[in-house]
């Protein structure tokens, strides 16, 4: 067992940063106590708060002893099909009540989760479950098709379905939807299929977890890299429940209290820590929806009154222009969190001014499992900063090019980082790994300064990484894709301002010479072999591409040069518009 003031939080308690005037002097007593593994959040809510409920989903509420009782099932199957102790096991699942107990389930069976995106294509699934070894996968069967036709899948796959809980008439275009996506496709002879309706064993009274250290990997999510050796990070029950616990303490502890709206894809970091963990550590009951729709996200704030809203700035910006038309009259909305992408000061003004919330911004990246700041929620957020650390988070500004700190206040350098929620590393990279934790402390990549009361802005992005409605996306991966379409010489995809996703991808490509363009073609090819939100909504068709003299194409004189590009054609992908 740990604790966080021997081994988390003392050090930086102790430390002499300005931010920690905005914390105790001594250490909280609820900081005090143990820090459990990560399924141990959720035997801590169940055994305090067993008749709250834990999440609604359409008409269908568990409470937090429902919950427990179906993350245990799901772990005794998962040991009855051979799961072994640090074996991984993949989620392809949209939020949903099945999403949180196969999550707890992998825990408490002993197995590391390994996050799957419903966005992925089949050959990215199955690179994915190639290197990390996943021995089965949970997945909604509209995304079952993604396993089954990669060249690679797990000897298992659990499916699970949204049809009985939808509308009559949603659940008719659903039926015809999945039919359409599987009528063609058969399942792989070496491969069973499980269905999570049917498959769970009745619990058994006296089923207990294995005994977990706290350094053993819990979840594998991956951030990027090609798609024939994705790379991803690695996490370990430690990281996993420490940062629950610093939202958790940052957020007012408030136990049993909450009402998240959880509609933050649970796949992404920032869902897993701020709604998975954390909010079920708080024993909050999550409003789960699988797809963020304003008009439906606004019903669910009518209906069900939540509390908390954790989102993207492409979705208050959505919402906004809702609002505007359909208020909300006596919001429940005490608070709303945006992280993923820089937040628009005049997108949350609006929002706050609608909803009457306190609205914040935070930052993180996966590797920090994610969350490491955060504004605070006593009305001293300042606009356009990212807040200031977690308690048990130590920043610090260096020197971009040496990684020499700290700078002075006010000086613009990379953002680097210490604290229990920082990875173990990238899965099987140990070089990579090595690249970005050096001497007890996380390299960023990011640009940020600091001011005198310890508060921290993001400046600009040290890589060349776009976020597109709170996702990452890496040019490199993206180019590595384009590269296969027929007749492209060369190509460079950078990110480009957008006022509703952040960022949008635009790729610029020069052709074999005497060769025409297909637009057709390629809106075909990017939907086969990209994610969503990898496939370049802009295109350019160039001559050439500016590169350095050691040949490395310049992104920043291209995306200088955007705005002056007279040939530029919107693409967005088939059927999204």
């Amino acid at each position: 067992m740990s604790t966080f003031p021997t081994e988390d939080f003392r050090p930086f308690f102790s430390a002499n940063r300005p931010w920690l005037s905005h914390y105790p002097a001594h250490i909280p007593a609820e900081l005090e106590q143990p820090l459990l593994p990560a399924f141990g959040l959720l035997e801590r809510s169940a055994r305090d708060f067993p008749q709250h409920i834990a999440c609604q989903y359409y008409d269908q509420q568990l409470n937090y002893a429902d919950l427990l009782a179906l993350s245990r099932r799901t772990a005794q199957f998962l040991q009855e099909i051979g799961l072994q102790r640090g074996d991984r096991v993949g989620l392809l699942m949209p939020n949903m009540p099945e999403y949180l107990a196969a999550a707890y389930g992998v825990w408490m069976a002993g197995g590391g989760v390994v996050s799957i995106s419903p966005l992925s294509v089949p050959e990215e699934v199955s690179a994915l479950v190639e290197s990390t070894n996943c021995r089965a996968v949970f997945t909604l069967d509209m995304l079952a098709p993604l396993v089954f036709d990669g060249h690679h899948h797990p000897p298992h796959v659990v499916v699970v379905t949204l049809r009985d809980r939808l509308p009559f008439w949603e659940s008719l275009g659903y039926s015809l939807a999945h039919f359409m996506r599987t009528r063609f496709r058969s399942v792989p002879d070496d491969l069973l299929v499980h269905h999570f309706s049917q498959c769970l064993p009745e619990l058994s009274a006296d089923f207990q977890p294995p005994n977990i250290d706290l350094d053993f990997p819990a979840y594998i999510i991956p951030t990027g890299g090609t798609t024939s050796a994705p790379k991803a990070v690695l996490l370990s029950h430690r990281n996993l429940s420490a940062n629950a616990e610093q939202i958790m303490y940052w957020s007012g502890r408030r136990m049993g209290q909450e009402r998240f709206l959880a509609v933050i894809p649970f796949f992404h970091s920032y869902g897993l820590s701020t709604c998975v963990t954390a909010g079920i550590g708080l024993a909050a009951t999550l409003i789960l929806h699988h797809r963020f729709k304003p008009r439906t996200v606004l019903r669910l704030i009518r209906q069900h009154r939540p509390t908390f809203f954790l989102a993207v700035p492409t979705m208050l910006s959505a919402l906004n222009k809702e609002l505007m038309q359909h208020p909300i009259p006596d919001c429940s909305l005490n608070y709303c969190i945006s992280g993923g992408a820089p937040l628009d000061s005049a997108v949350a003004a609006v929002f706050a001014e609608q909803t009457g919330a306190t609205v914040v911004e935070g930052y993180g990246l996966s590797e920090a499992s994610p969350v490491t700041h955060v504004g605070p929620l006593d009305g001293s957020a300042r606009p356009g900063m990212i807040g200031l650390p977690l308690p048990g988070t130590d920043a610090m500004i260096v020197d971009a090019d040496t990684g020499q700190g700290p700078l002075a206040v006010g000086q613009v350098g990379e953002l680097v980082l210490q604290g229990p929620q920082v990875m173990l590393g990238y899965w099987n990279q140990p070089e990579e790994t090595a690249q970005v934790l050096k001497n007890g402390w996380l390299f960023t990549g990011d640009l940020a300064q600091q001011d005198e009361d310890g508060f921290f802005r993001i400046v600009d992005r040290k890589k060349d990484l776009i976020i597109t409605s709170g996702f990452n996306v890496y040019p490199n991966e993206v180019e590595s894709v384009l590269r296969r379409f027929p007749n492209v010489r060369d190509v460079a995809v950078i990110g480009v301002d957008d006022p509703d996703r952040g960022q949008v991808v635009k790729a610029m490509l020069v052709m074999n010479k005497g060769i025409k363009f297909d637009q057709h073609a390629f809106d075909h090819f990017i939907h086969e072999h990209l994610g969503k939100h990898k496939r370049p909504r802009l295109i350019e068709v160039v001559s050439e591409l500016p590169r350095n003299f050691l040949g490395k194409v310049q992104r920043r004189k291209l995306r200088d040069a955007h705005s002056d590009a007279p040939e530029t054609v919107s693409s967005p992908p088939p059927g999204e518009e």
